[in-house]
């Protein structure tokens, strides 16, 4: 229905997984990284839990598609199974054939056991994946654990893969089951999004679905309140976010405000219908409590008729200078409360219902206080009315222009930097040139600490008082200041007036140093021997020949990642490389730090 009328290609918050609207958080990747992991290290069993609608299933759908091509998988997504009926599942799914006339775990095991040592001869492995492990019984989880005893003298023939809610946790926790929780080599739990990475994931899911990124079908305060009412559960995300996307269709807005994904969220999301009438019960209950202090005031109000204060007439000669205004208490402009740990821009009303009442100009770099705050400060100040503070140089220079002339000027200045002409008529985008130039885009969310460890400039978006996200150029960090170019002017700024204006999205060029962005375990080439001869270099206990990406590569892998504060998952992707490059072979191009920080940094 509101694809149409927001020009979209399909719905973009369906609850079935389609690959294309895949979005791996932070916390999904270190996940898929710890699966990766225990499925390499060849036998044993691997533990992923999180609560309902967390993404697990999503990412066992990516560890599918990263698995190895000599990996065979049995995934088992019933598991309210019998011990004999689960053996017979998985000889199913693996193709195993056995006598069907026979019913016998005995049978079976033989039958699997011939398969998986022919597997082994023939250099494969085999996974299997039990989904929603949590519903699985105790003696069939032994019969599970005596499968991984199928082995030879130096590997495991099975690789099990657990995955359920956080009861699973407390299932292995059990004594009777303790053999099995022993042999469990990996671990992951898997929380809810963040605030941050809640709105990457509306807003990725909207681009993949056609959405125009400028147009903002969401406000950035109704991507706050997605997150509060639903915690950051993908799941409960898509339901509200595609119910809020209906409403703004129906009430024919152009884009969802708070007020809409409230009242998606009364009609989806049982808790929200509860919290709701519990907002509804409040004025009654205010009614009631603004009563009785008037009461109370009218009955003070009468003693001191009869009994008046000294300072009585005093007060009556100063009432002409108050109702001029110049004793009033000032005035104070409800807020909403900024996200936990982080500054934020003060939205008018106007902003967030889309009318049409002219922004308040508010710093980016003032914290928002918590609810009530602003009103107590009031009370306590002086009677004087308190000027707003002024509107910071980068507030106004991002006021001066919009996202479109913002991008040209920042991809502009990036390329710049790295000697490398952007072509305006050119049909191909900036990243295909770059690409054609030899260099390579990374695009990203992540942290200052990560843009520090990557040393590159980076094109950022700050946001707009009005909302609006500006892409400006990073091109240099030092103690405590950024310098930056915002609509094409070179500012020196407080690191504070960054973090305040920037959700952690950057996009940056780098060099790669061979033709492959990215090597895992089992690859095979000259780009595999470039690695492994740096990594020896850099001082690693590695041998500093060999094409073939093995699991001692591996290891040097992750040693230098952890080394080097990345992400350990034991492959070279971008990162990977990035500080590689830096770090042992010395490449060239515009560093992001001043000498002394490198220094400091180890770069």
């Amino acid at each position: 229905m509101y694809q149409e009328y927001f020009h979209l290609h399909g719905r973009p918050f369906a609850i079935t997984p389609d690959p294309r609207y895949l979005f791996l958080s932070e916390r999904h990747r270190e996940a898929l990284a710890h699966l990766l992991y225990g499925v390499r290290v060849s036998g044993g069993f691997v533990q992923l839990t999180g609560e309902v609608g967390t993404g697990k299933t999503t990412v066992c759908r990516a560890l599918l598609e990263q698995l190895p091509e000599d990996v065979d998988v049995a995934l088992i997504l019933n598991p309210r199974l019998s011990s004999l009926e689960l053996v017979a599942t998985l000889c199913d799914e693996l193709g195993v054939d056995y006598p069907r006339d026979v019913a016998s775990i005995k049978t079976l095991t033989d039958c699997l056991n011939r398969h998986l040592l022919e597997n082994h001869a023939r250099g494969r492995r085999t996974v299997v994946i039990i989904d929603e492990a949590q519903n699985l019984g105790a003696d069939v989880l032994e019969q599970v654990r005596l499968l991984t005893n199928l082995e030879t003298a130096e590997h495991k023939l099975l690789q099990i893969i657990l995955v359920g809610q956080p009861e699973l946790r407390d299932l292995l926790g059990r004594r009777d089951l303790r053999q099995l929780a022993q042999r469990i080599t990996a671990r992951y739990h898997l929380g809810a999004l963040s605030a941050a990475e809640t709105r990457a994931y509306v807003e990725h899911r909207l681009a993949v679905a056609g959405a125009d990124p400028r147009q903002g079908l969401f406000t950035r305060a109704a991507l706050n309140q997605v997150y509060r009412l639903t915690g950051g559960i993908p799941r409960l995300v898509n339901i509200l976010c595609d119910r809020a996307l209906l409403g703004a269709y129906s009430a024919n807005r152009p884009r969802v405000n708070p007020t809409i994904v409230r009242r998606a969220a009364a009609e989806v999301l049982p808790h929200a219908g509860t919290t709701a009438g519990s907002r509804r019960a409040r004025p009654v209950w205010g009614l009631g409590m603004a009563l009785a202090i008037l009461a109370l005031s009218l009955l003070l109000l009468r003693q001191s008729a009869w009994h008046p204060p000294p300072a009585a007439q005093t007060s009556r000669t100063r009432a002409p200078e108050v109702a001029a205004g110049r004793g009033q208490e000032p005035r104070t402009l409800a807020v909403p409360p900024a996200p936990t740990g982080k500054t934020a821009t003060a939205v008018s009303p106007a902003q967030e219902t889309g009318g049409a009442r002219p922004p308040r100009a508010v710093s980016p770099t003032v914290p928002v206080p918590a609810a009530g705050a602003a009103s107590l400060s009031a009370r306590a100040a002086p009677a004087a009315p308190v000027a707003p503070p002024p509107t910071p140089r980068l507030a106004r220079l991002l006021a001066g222009t919009d996202a479109e002339g913002g991008s040209l000027l920042a991809w502009q200045a990036l390329f710049r930097l790295w000697q490398v002409p952007l072509l305006l008529n050119d049909p191909l985008d900036p990243c295909r040139q770059a690409a054609a130039a030899g260099l390579r885009c990374y695009h990203y969310r992540g942290t200052l600490a990560q843009l520090r460890r990557l040393d590159r400039p980076a094109i950022v978006w700050l946001e707009r008082a009005d909302g609006q996200r500006i892409p400006c150029l990073l091109r240099g960090l030092d103690d405590g200041r950024v310098r930056m170019q915002v609509a094409g002017k070179a500012v020196s700024l407080p690191l504070d007036q960054l973090t305040a204006a920037w959700d952690g999205e950057f996009i940056l060029l780098w060099r790669p140093p061979v033709q492959v962005s990215r090597l895992r375990l089992g690859d095979q080439g000259p780009a595999v021997g470039w690695l492994r001869q740096h990594l020896a270099a850099s001082g690693l206990p590695l041998a500093a020949t060999g094409d073939r990406f093995d699991p001692p590569l591996e290891a040097a892998v992750r040693r230098f990642q952890a080394a080097q504060g990345l992400r350990v998952d034991g492959v070279a992707g971008p990162e990977t490389l990035i500080r590689l490059n830096l770090r042992v072979v010395g490449e060239k191009g515009p560093r992001l730090l001043d000498r002394a920080a490198r220094r400091h940094q180890g770069a």
